[in-house]
Parts: structure tokens; C-alpha cells; sequence
């Protein structure tokens, strides 16, 4: 586990999700550091000009609402809380657009709860923002929604969130700079025996053992948050980076391949990480029989599932969502996402795509399931 860690999988990273905690961004809860934020925008702007995508995902808004209101310790109260993060989301969200543009970037303001990413539909919509505002050239400024959370839709910490982003856009790589080197075997502070690990498998158990709990009275999170979202943002395919934030130029000499942090590499490939989401993570909202013609292309030839080959669906799913395809039999042989609702499935089962206008009103996807968005099950 202590060995340096090949160059290719971040120097190779096209599109790279950077998380930075509370402690980095506010200077251990003294402010907004503004070097800081200006140091790493300085180097996402060298990135973005090699042709590379980036999302930031920062924390911050409620320990610089803390500061602004004068608070020594962070509340326990939620609606204590939710004022804090509405007042530091005002600076955070200044800081960084006035660093970005310092370095020829526009940025953007994003918002999330967990409803965004639990809820399909909404899923989708924030994914379609993300990649457009990267095709527009402009960098998206991703945090957790403070001010309208509670217990049940919160993502919990922004390390989590960072891992959902990965997922989201279908990053290459997680890089989370925290104020630790990387990951130890022990805690370092406690524990004068603990070694550094440079590389590791995402998702290894034994990893878990090795973290601690929230290593800051700022933020949510900790060394355990970090293990678990990079085992989150594996199962996409994405590696991840556990760095010090204050590394000289990180994100550059990463990008160029130096070792930097602790490498946690995801062992699954992009395009398998997309059909295993789908096959095994994903609740089933309803399901579709198809012919034995539509079978067969699904299962021998690798084809989208046409409406005209079903014969048959079942349950109250909506656009988006994960259903069933079953052969005539009733057996599983498939999954994947729906193009249309359930009720608009039913009207075009069994009908081709030159009818679909005529009978939805609108003429979208010639396919139930585009083969993309399908995996086989047996």
C-alpha cells in the first residue's frame, strides 16, 4: 500500500472534480482565505486552458457565516445553521467569482440537496447544467444547499457530495484537497508509528480502518469521509486524489502526472461503472415485456429497446427512471432508463416511432431504452 503511484491516471484525466474543505477555504474558521482561493483558481485556469474540464465543489459558507455573525463555535440548532450558511454563501460565492475572473474564468453558482441527485428527473437536469456550463467555458462553483437542508436531505458532508458530482458528470477523477498529506495508516497526530499510504485500491476495507473521524471542529467530515466518497466516486470509474491543499501548484503537477497524496484508484472502467449503476444500484420503478424479435436484438445484436417490440408494461415509472425488461416468459433479461412515462409507454407499445407524434403530441426518442443506458441481466 506504500508504493508511488503511476503518473497516467490523473495526467490521462480529462474532466476533474476538485473538493476543498472548510479549514482550507476559511483558513481554519479565520475567514475566506483569499490567497488561498485565488492559488487554486490560478491553477484551475492552467488546467481549463489544457483542455481540461473542472467542477469545483467547495465548503465554507457556513464557517464564513460563522465568522460574519461572530460565532466561535459552530451551531447545533438547524435553523442557526441554515442562517450561517445564507450569510457565508454571499462571500464564498464573491470570492471565487472575483478569483476566477482575475484568471480569464466565468463561474457559476450551484446549489444541491440530495433530493437533487435522488430524484431522477432532477438528476438529469442538473447533469444537463453541469455539462453545459463546462461546454460554455464556464466553471461551476458546486456546494450543498445549507440553507433549505435538514437531517433527512442532507448529502452530509461536501466530500460525499463530491463523490456524487464525480458521479453526476461522469468525471475522471476526484481530487480532494484537505489540510492532512493523505491517507495514513493511523492517525499521525496520535500516532508516531503511522505510515503514509501512496496508493490503494478505492473501496479496500482495509482503508477504512485506518480513518479516524472528523478531523475539524468546522467541517462535517474527516478522513472516514474521504475513504467512503472516493469508494462512492470509484463505482463510476472515477480515481481519487486525497492531497494537501497548500501543496505548491497540486493541481497542476498532478495533472502532469507527478505523485502527489494518496492515489485511490477505482478498479472499475467508465462505460462498466455506468451499467453496473444501473444493473445493481438503482430501485426498480416498473417494467416492460418485450417480443422475442425485440429479445433478441436486445440480448444478440446490442440494440435500443423500440416501443414496437414491447408487448406488454407494467407500474407508474416517469422519464428517467430504472425499469425491467422482461422476456415473454416474465423473466428479467434487462435493465435500464426510460425514455418515456409509463402512461406514455402505453400508448406507443407495439406502435413504430412515425406514430409517436400523432399519439403523444411530441416526437422525442425514437427508443424506450437507448442501448446506452441498458445492460443485460442473464
Amino acid at each position: 500500500m506504500t508504493k508511488r503511484f503511476t503518473s497516467v491516471v490523473l495526467r490521462d484525466a480529462r474532466r476533474i472534480v476538485v473538493k476543498v474543505g472548510s479549514s482550507l477555504v476559511t483558513n481554519e474558521g479565520r475567514g475566506l482565505d483569499e490567497a488561498a482561493i485565488g492559488e487554486w483558481c490560478r491553477q484551475i485556469a492552467l488546467l481549463v486552458q489544457g483542455k481540461r474540464e473542472v467542477i469545483m465543489v467547495s465548503s465554507g459558507a457556513v464557517a464564513e457565516g460563522m465568522k460574519r455573525l461572530g460565532w466561535a463555535t459552530r451551531p447545533h440548532q438547524i435553523h442557526e445553521l441554515q442562517a450561517a450558511a445564507a450569510v457565508g454563501q454571499m462571500g464564498l460565492a464573491q470570492m471565487y467569482e472575483t478569483k476566477l475572473r482575475e484568471n480569464g474564468l466565468g463561474s457559476a453558482q450551484v446549489l444541491l440537496t440530495h433530493a437533487d441527485l435522488a430524484d431522477r428527473e432532477r438528476y438529469l437536469n442538473a447533469r444537463s447544467t453541469l455539462l453545459t456550463l463546462l461546454k460554455l467555458g464556464v466553471l461551476p462553483v458546486i456546494n450543498e444547499n445549507d440553507t433549505v437542508v435538514n437531517d433527512e436531505i442532507k448529502f452530509g458532508d461536501n466530500d460525499t457530495l463530491g463523490a456524487l458530482v464525480a458521479n453526476l458528470v461522469e468525471a475522471d477523477a476526484l481530487v480532494i484537497l484537505t489540510d492532512q498529506q493523505g491517507l495514513f495508516t493511523a492517525d499521525p497526530r496520535k500516532d508516531p508509528s503511522a505510515r503514509f499510504v501512496h496508493e490503494a485500491k478505492a473501496g479496500d476495507p482495509a482503508l477504512e480502518a485506518m480513518a479516524g473521524g472528523a478531523g475539524s471542529p468546522l467541517g462535517r467530515g474527516g478522513m472516514i469521509t474521504k475513504i467512503l466518497a472516493a469508494k462512492r466516486a470509484a463505482g463510476s470509474g472515477a480515481s481519487t486524489v486525497i492531497a494537501w491543499g497548500r501543496e505548491p501548484n497540486a493541481l497542476v503537477r498532478l495533472s502532469q502526472g507527478e505523485s502527489i497524496g494518496t492515489l485511490l484508484v477505482a478498479q472499475t472502467q467508465k462505460t462498466q461503472a455506468r451499467k453496473q449503476w444501473i444493473a445493481d444500484h438503482l430501485q426498480l420503478r416498473g417494467s416492460v415485456t418485450v417480443d422475442a424479435g425485440a429479445a433478441a436484438k436486445l440480448r444478440d445484436e446490442g440494440k435500443s429497446l423500440l416501443p414496437i417490440g414491447m408487448t406488454a408494461v407494467v407500474g407508474d415509472f416517469s422519464r428517467g427512471d430504472v425499469i425491467a425488461i422482461r422476456a415473454d416468459d416474465g423473466t428479467e433479461m434487462a435493465r435500464g432508463l426510460a425514455n418515456y412515462a409509463a402512461g406514455e409507454a402505453r400508448l406507443i407499445c407495439r406502435k413504430p416511432s412515425t406514430e409517436f407524434e400523432k399519439l403523444l403530441g411530441y416526437a422525442a426518442e425514437p427508443e424506450m431504452v437507448h442501448r446506452d443506458n441498458l445492460v443485460l441481466t442473464r
